[in-house]
């Protein structure tokens, strides 16, 4: 990344798509911010790069000139829907890494799988909360830091979701959220421009997780039946962020779309 520290904040770092993504940056010899609601679950992710980061230094002592040393991280327990939260956490990543080069907007939920006439205001607030006002939240806090640093820039991409181009059943709240989160990455796209600010999103379909679980016991079609649909592995979701990431700032993929071959996607309903 031309002119810019290999730093990133991921945010909901504790586990599935978060996790994967943070430990491909710390093996590229990034230094991450691991952010999260469960302290636990972010010390664990930290482990596991330090982990990484020693068999790589290993495997360059035996002579493989193809290992990188892992970058640092930094465990910052945050919850995305809180603003003061949020401002530590971008304090902390400041004082503890310096300029920042990239967020990986990621922390989400779905809310749970009920008819829209029996999803409640709180639940549905739930879901807005952390998938939308969250995702503004943690973009507003990188694209600050981005905009005020010397030389200027950084890159911001959210996870979106197929479900960003069209819904599974009884999925209102979620649905909602991630078409707005492609309004917030063509918003930011546009007035990052002047400051050297690149956005992308990533459409994910079907990673092995533990959100995803369900879908190998089978989920609900849009006709109605049930049917298990396949899954991919999360490492090849953190391989394609991975390589966004990588872009110099003067280039940007705007929008990727990663997905299990054989999911019902081309075609739903």
């Amino acid at each position: 990344m031309s002119e810019i520290q290999k730093v990133a904040v991921v945010t909901g770092a504790g586990s599935g798509v978060g996790r994967a993504v943070a430990l491909a940056l710390t093996g590229a010899g990034w230094s991450v911010a691991l952010a999260g609601r469960r302290p636990e679950a972010l010390e664990e992710t930290a482990r596991l790069a330090a982990e990484r980061a020693m068999d790589a230094g290993d495997a360059g002592a035996a002579g493989d000139s193809g290992a990188l040393p892992g970058g640092r991280t930094l465990v910052v327990p945050a919850d995305v829907t809180r603003p003061e939260d949020v401002d530590r956490l971008f304090a902390s990543v400041r004082s503890g890494f310096g300029p920042l080069g990239l967020l990986f907007n990621n922390a989400g939920m779905f809310g749970p799988p009920v008819p829209l006439e029996d999803l409640t205001y709180e639940q549905w607030r739930s879901v807005v909360d952390v998938n939308l006002t969250g995702a503004f939240l943690c973009a507003q806090g990188a694209f600050r830091a981005m905009k005020e640093q010397d030389p200027q820039g950084g890159r911001i991409i959210n996870n979106g979701s197929i479900s960003a181009h069209v819904p599974r059943p009884n999925s209102v709240a979620y649905t909602s959220t991630k078409h707005a989160v492609t309004g917030l990455t063509k918003s930011l796209s546009l007035d990052g421009r002047a400051y050297r600010i690149a956005c992308g999103q990533i459409d994910i379909g079907n990673a092995a997780t533990e959100m995803t679980a369900r879908m190998t016991t089978g989920v609900q079609q849009a006709d109605g039946t049930t049917a298990v649909e396949p899954v991919m592995d999360v490492t090849d979701v953190a391989r394609t962020v991975l390589h966004m990431a990588r872009l110099p700032l003067e280039a940007n993929v705007q929008f990727a779309t990663v997905m299990a071959t054989a999911m019902p996607y081309i075609g739903r309903g």
